[in-house]
């Protein structure tokens, strides 16, 4: 009866393991929660990735000095792609299979996150805040994909807008050859059309180079009232000098992907003027809730600049934080999906987040910012 007894109990006991291993999730642990990314952390994209990720961590050291989300403390595994493609894709096979993340965060470039699409439907793991606003993250539909910040096209329309409404009909575009850059061409393009109006000028560069003469040669000859820069900072910075040395200087506005202090010093004098899309609230002043409680945060943090790509960075360790919190103790990327879909509008401090089963939206919320005297960003 004793022997029959304690087989009886082994045997609830390895029942017990065995269902309490058949529900244990990648990179969940009792107090971890391991998160994974891929991000060109050197080369050409390195100051704004690595000021978008610090905004992020800085985030997260606040949510882990409290103790964590649900007792789990959040671990970002970070892994340089130096913005290849390819390299994303090894990296993200790494992050998954050999170091167990629970899910993906923060990734960098359309075509890095593109070239991971595939990957992350077929393992059926989040990806939340990708920081390209390329349609490919919307249409079609991704059931594991969660965009945070507006798309390039909400962008597009936001510059030709800001560009039309005091009068201005000889716009010209000078953008990137890749993914990114057609993306943002297609947007901007739509844009005028809506307007019945027309690019004067088309002028692409090879993506991942600073071979802009070309797109200098044609641009400056169709004499635009102003110019949409779209391509990487080191790029774009060459171009808008390089007009500059020419004597034109029409209106230049560049998109959000080169919204750092970096850019504005690269351009020196040559960047008065120029203007740059902003999917955040203003950083460098308590206008908002969110922008408060960020400059809050970064007051005890001296070599951490506010800008907007840190803020950026903040805002999207919010989202997956919250998301995480609505999954509950029992976590399982399952339940952050659905607990993410279950964020309808929701307000982080000026800046409003919507989700659904059905629905990807993020934040819709884009406004112009122009670089100042000194490099400094005036709202």
């Amino acid at each position: 009866m004793l022997i029959s007894r304690l087989g009886g109990v082994l045997c609830a006991g390895v029942i017990a393991l065995q269902v309490s291993s058949a529900f244990a999730e990648p990179g969940i642990s009792d107090d971890k929660i391991i998160l994974g990314q891929s991000a060109g952390l050197t080369g050409a994209a390195a100051p704004q990735i690595q000021d978008l990720t610090a905004g992020a961590l800085a985030y997260f050291e606040v949510i882990n000095n409290q103790g964590g989300v649900n007792g789990r403390k959040i671990v970002l595994e970070s892994m340089d792609d130096a913005i290849d493609p390819k390299r994303t894709l090894d990296n993200t096979n790494k992050l998954i299979s050999e170091k167990h993340v629970f899910a993906l965060f923060l990734y960098r470039g359309t075509p890095n996150v593109e070239a991971v699409l595939p990957l992350i439907e077929r393992e059926r793991i989040p990806m939340i805040a990708p920081s390209t606003g390329a349609q490919s993250m919307y249409v079609p539909f991704k059931k594991y994909l969660f965009p945070v910040r507006p798309s390039y096209y909400a962008e597009a329309e936001k510059i030709v807008d800001y560009l039309v409404t005091p009068g201005l009909r000889r716009i010209a575009i000078f953008h990137e050859d890749g993914t990114f850059g057609l993306d943002v061409l297609a947007g901007v393009q739509s844009a005028m059309k809506r307007r019945k109006l027309s690019l004067v000028s088309v002028a692409p560069y090879p993506r991942g180079t600073t071979n802009v003469d070309a797109a200098v040669t044609a641009i400056s000859a169709s004499e635009p009232q102003a110019v949409v820069v779209v391509g990487a900072a080191n790029a774009s910075v060459a171009f808008i000098k390089k007009m500059g040395a020419l004597g034109k200087r029409p209106q230049f506005i560049s998109l959000s992907n080169v919204n750092s202090a970096a850019f504005a010093q690269d351009l020196g004098e040559d960047g008065r003027g120029v203007g740059v899309t902003a999917i955040t609230p203003y950083p460098y002043a308590a206008i908002t809730p969110l922008a408060k409680e960020y400059k809050h945060v970064l007051k005890d943090k001296p070599a951490l600049i506010p800008s907007y790509l840190s803020l950026e960075g903040y805002m999207a360790a919010k989202v997956l934080v919250e998301g995480l919190r609505r999954a509950g103790p029992a976590l399982t990327r399952e339940k952050l999906v659905t607990a993410l879909e279950s964020m309808r509008h929701v307000d982080l401090g000026g800046v409003d987040i919507s989700y659904g089963p059905s629905d990807r939206s993020g934040s819709g919320s884009v406004e112009i910012v122009v670089i100042g005297e000194g490099g400094k960003f005036l709202y």
